[in-house]
């Protein structure tokens, strides 16, 4: 299949951090940019606006993901009426901030799988047929610190973000093969987004940052990098999963203080 139209970058949770950041990065690379995000239509213009400000092209739309129907026709329209989903960026969020097992929602724990496992799927069974049929693609997801350890308060995005990621191993071994790039990104860190951290800090938000010091937040047009990176790697190296955080952040798996592991030294000895 000779497609001569624009190549489309779809960014599903193109809010004004990572999401909205990505699909500027990939309009400048040449790709049409659709941006699909739940809320804000004022914030969804003012990114496409951007865009073209800077002479790319982007297409906004607002949809509600957990809905049957509308990942689906989404990708659809774009296929149809744009052009060939060549790169997609997942992007949703689902969390719902720290709370006690027993003081957490069926709904709620049930919503976070919803948008971070079954959208995924659901993104995957509309979207992978025509990558197939065109022999090559990108899938890139968004993950967290919560898909690689659970935390006391974090039960729903824990178990939703976990199941995100298994997904990714699964459609990689069985979608790899046929040319279809799979990556698994490990956001071990905060963000710099208005409409995430922003929003779950409030008025604190500039102080917070402040109190990380200089490039101690995860910059998300210096992370659209990494994006724009995964998609284009030669696939004789592929990255399935990597993982971003600042300079200053501790990893994941190694977030013992030095005093702390010094001690532990000393007492074995």
């Amino acid at each position: 299949m000779n497609d001569k139209r624009k190549p489309v970058c779809l960014v599903l949770g193109a809010g004004a951090g990572i999401g909205g950041n990505t699909a500027k990065r990939f309009a400048k690379g040449g790709y049409h940019a659709v941006l699909a995000r739940r809320s804000d239509q004022e914030g969804l213009d003012r990114t496409v606006s951007e865009i073209e400000a800077e002479g790319g092209n982007a297409t906004g739309v607002l949809i509600d993901a957990v809905e049957d129907g509308t990942i689906e026709e989404l990708v659809k329209s774009i296929e149809r009426d744009i052009g060939p989903i060549e790169v997609c960026l997942f992007n949703l969020g689902a969390q719902i901030g720290n709370r006690p097992f027993f003081d957490t929602p069926h709904k709620a724990f049930e919503l976070g799988w919803r948008m971070t496992s079954f959208a995924l799927f659901r993104l995957a069974q509309a979207m992978l047929p025509a990558m197939i049929e065109r022999g090559h693609g990108a899938l890139l997801v968004t993950s967290a610190t919560s898909a690689m350890r659970g935390n006391a308060g974090q039960h729903s995005h824990a178990a939703a973000i976990g199941g995100r990621r298994m997904l990714c191993q699964t459609l990689n071994a069985e979608f790899a093969p046929q040319g279809i790039h799979i990556s698994h990104i490990v956001v071990d860190g905060p963000v710099d987004a208005p409409d995430t951290l922003g929003r779950l800090l409030g008025d604190k938000f500039e102080a917070y940052k402040a109190s990380k010091g200089e490039d101690g937040v995860l910059d998300p047009a210096a992370l659209a990098e990494t994006y724009w990176h995964l998609a284009h790697q030669h696939r004789s190296c592929w990255s399935f999963e990597v993982d971003v955080r600042p300079w200053t952040d501790t990893p994941w798996w190694n977030d013992n203080p030095p005093s702390a592991i010094n001690s532990a030294s000393r007492n074995r000895e």
